[in-house]
């Protein structure tokens, strides 16, 4: 039977502990047999859970007979693992051992090293700061999960569920992952990654930037069909000096900001109102009901309908 170890640190947070040991105790064989074996393991007797305390059944010696490590996130994630901890993920990670991470459980993946020069995600608020902790990791805060092959992370803890279902149906196949997720209450398959839950704010400026009220300007007016003449006429200079100014205090150009304030404003339709697709394409600013589907995409991995679906308000 293939054994998942699931690797409870101090102030481990709860739902991140949860998630792998229920979504591999719902996988059943076609004979109705249990698929995976799964144990809690911990370097220690007992440790904090916020609100509760858990005692581990298992030390880190059960690490060695694991074929799957799963790392749940942590309150505060350390610059330093525990003493025996790293040694006992790169003995197993030696040996061929699947090694997955929910959430923050990031941090304590990027801390031993196991993860440099391999693309990884976390959750999205947490996604610079790992980024900037651990530069030789590369950091998509955009996709619910990444596989490497042997090793794995997902987002927040929700989408450590699409990453088990995953897992589940490279070991068993579709059938067995799909009787997974129905005991979840969860699809198999979910439409969009990360990015629908991320853009819906507006970028903060820096602190002082002088493009502040230009910035307010164009999401006020942004349902306009406005060219890089017509934002350059209204901070008073050149396009060539606004480009470069505006980069320099915001990290992009002009006309990517107003692309995406124009899809900010079109979530908060699709989100509040039953306007068709078309008419929010017009609402938002942009040229087409193509080119509003092709640009919502792009920048929130989803469809407006698929959008709609996950987040409009109850209507009551």
């Amino acid at each position: 039977m293939h054994t998942v170890a699931v690797l409870a640190l101090d102030r481990v947070i709860p739902f991140d502990l949860s998630v792998p040991i229920d979504a591999f105790g719902w996988a059943r064989l076609p004979d109705g047999r249990e698929a995976y074996r799964v144990r809690v393991c911990s370097d220690r007797e007992e440790v904090s859970a916020g609100a509760f305390t858990v005692r581990a059944p298992y030390g880190l010696d059960a690490l060695a007979e694991a074929d799957t490590i799963v790392l749940p996130g942590v309150a505060e994630p350390p610059g330093r693992l525990p003493p025996g901890v790293a040694e006992a993920l790169c003995e197993a990670a030696a040996r061929g051992t699947r090694i997955a991470s929910v959430c923050v459980g990031a941090y304590l993946f990027a801390a031993t090293g196991l993860l440099n020069g391999l693309r990884a995600t976390t959750h999205w608020i947490a996604a610079p700061d790992l980024a900037a902790r651990y530069p030789e990791v590369t950091v998509d805060p955009n996709v619910l999960y990444v596989d490497n092959g042997q090793f794995l992370t997902s987002a927040g803890a929700a989408a450590a569920l699409d990453m088990c279902l995953h897992m589940i149906r490279k070991d068993h196949g579709s059938a067995v992952a799909a009787h997974a997720a129905r005991m979840s209450v969860m699809p198999l398959e979910r439409e969009g990654g990360q990015a629908q839950f991320i853009v819906h704010d507006r970028p903060p400026a820096p602190s002082g930037a002088t493009f502040e009220p230009l910035l307010r300007w164009l999401d006020d007016h942004c349902d306009r069909p406005l060219t890089l003449e017509d934002i350059a006429a209204r901070a008073g200079m050149s396009t060539r000096t606004l480009n470069r100014r505006f980069r320099e205090q915001t990290g992009t150009t002009p006309l990517q900001w107003l692309h995406r304030a124009r899809v900010r404003r079109a979530q908060y339709l699709l989100e509040t109102t039953a306007h068709p697709v078309e008419r929010i394409a017009e609402q938002a600013g942009f040229g087409s009901p193509t080119a509003f589907r092709e640009r919502f995409r792009r920048v929130v991995g989803t469809s407006p309908q698929g959008y709609r679906r996950a987040f409009r308000a109850d209507p009551a």
